[in-house]
C-alpha cells in the first residue's frame, strides 16, 4: 500500500477518541459538556481537546491547534516522525473508544468560579516554595528574574509544585497557563491574551514574543534583561484574544524611534509559522521585524538550561 493510501486509509478507519484514549495518557470524556457532534475530552484541570467529525477530526479550543488523527498523534507526541506516527495508526485501525467518563467533582467545579477570583487564592511566588524549586531547578530561571516577575504579579503559586502565569486585559487577568513537575495546561473558562514580563519601567521600544512563559523568561535571562525590551508569551497558539493584544502593543511602538518587533518562538515547524505570523502583524503596524531562532528543535527555556549545566 501507498503512503498516500495508507494515510487515507487511517483517515477513514481510526478514530480520533480512540488515539487519546490509547495514548494520550490520562485524557478522559466529560459526557455532560459533550453532544453526539462534539465530545469534548478533558486531562487535569484546563487541558481540553474536542473530537468531532464522528471521531475523524479534533480541535483545541484554548489554541489553533486542530488538523486529522495523524495531526493528533504528532500533537499529544510531537517527537514523533512520519514513520513512527504511521506505526502509532496502524495499531489503532478500527480501535473503538470506550469513552471513559471525567471524573466529577462533589465540592462544585472550579471551572464555574471567575479566573481572577481563582488567581487572587493563590499564594504569591515564594523562595523555597515547590514552584520555586521547580523553576530555579528543573527549569533553570534565576532568582533574580523570579522575583521581578514576582514583584509584577505575573506568577503565583498553583497546586502540586507547578506555577501559575497570569495573562490580562484591561489589568485583570483573563487566563492562566499552569506548567509543573508533572503537568502542563490552563484554567478553563478563561480568555488567552498575554504574558507579559517587563525589565524597566520606561516605554519599551522592542517587543520579544516567545510561546511560553517560561521561554519568554528564559529569553530575558540569556539577554540579560534588555531595558528596552517587553517580553511576552502568547501560550503557543493565538487566539482573538492574543491577536488583539499584539496589535495594540506593535501599534505603540510603531512611533517609536528604533522600535523592534522579535519573533523568538521555538525551533519547529509550528514555532516557524507563529513567527510567520508575528511578522505578518509586525507588518502591517510598520514595526522592523526580526526572527530569534534557537537551534534546531529547541526551545528558549532549553537553551538556559543547556547554558546551566
Amino acid at each position: 500500500m501507498s503512503a498516500d493510501a495508507e494515510l487515507a486509509m487511517f483517515r477513514s478507519t481510526v478514530n480520533c477518541a480512540a488515539v487519546l484514549e490509547s495514548i494520550g495518557r490520562g485524557w478522559r470524556l466529560d459526557r455532560r459538556q459533550s453532544t453526539r457532534r462534539a465530545l469534548k475530552y478533558r486531562r487535569g484541570e484546563g487541558e481540553i481537546l474536542i473530537v468531532n467529525h464522528d471521531g475523524r477530526g479534533w480541535w483545541d479550543p484554548l489554541s489553533q491547534a486542530k488538523g486529522d488523527v495523524f495531526s493528533l498523534v504528532q500533537h499529544l507526541d510531537p517527537s514523533l516522525n512520519f514513520g513512527e506516527v504511521r506505526k502509532v495508526l496502524r495499531r489503532l485501525v478500527g480501535v473503538t473508544p470506550s469513552y471513559p467518563a471525567a471524573p466529577r467533582s462533589g465540592k462544585g467545579r472550579q471551572a464555574d468560579r471567575p479566573i481572577p477570583e481563582r488567581w487572587a487564592e493563590r499564594p504569591r511566588l515564594r523562595h523555597g516554595s515547590p514552584a520555586w524549586s521547580y523553576l530555579t531547578g528543573t527549569r533553570a530561571l534565576m532568582p533574580a528574574v523570579l522575583d521581578d516577575a514576582a514583584a509584577q504579579d505575573a506568577i503565583r503559586e498553583g497546586p502540586c509544585g507547578s506555577a501559575w502565569f497570569a495573562h490580562r486585559q484591561d489589568g485583570q487577568v483573563s487566563h492562566v497557563e499552569i506548567r509543573g513537575p508533572d503537568y502542563r495546561g490552563s484554567l478553563s473558562g478563561g480568555r488567552k491574551s498575554l504574558f507579559l514580563f517587563a525589565t524597566s519601567r520606561d516605554a519599551p521600544r522592542r517587543l520579544a514574543i516567545a510561546e511560553a512563559p517560561i521561554d519568554a523568561l528564559s529569553l530575558a535571562i540569556l539577554e540579560a534583561c534588555r531595558p528596552d525590551t517587553l517580553y511576552a508569551a502568547t501560550g503557543g497558539g493565538m487566539g482573538p484574544g492574543t491577536i488583539e493584544a499584539l496589535r495594540t502593543l506593535l501599534g505603540k511602538l510603531a512611533s517609536l524611534p528604533d522600535a523592534e518587533a522579535a519573533s523568538a518562538a521555538d525551533a519547529n515547524a509550528a514555532g516557524d509559522r507563529y513567527a510567520q505570523h508575528h511578522a505578518e502583524l509586525a507588518a502591517k503596524a510598520g514595526v522592523p521585524f526580526v526572527r530569534l531562532r534557537p537551534p534546531d528543535g529547541l526551545d528558549w527555556n532549553d537553551v538556559q538550561k543547556e547554558r546551566g549545566r
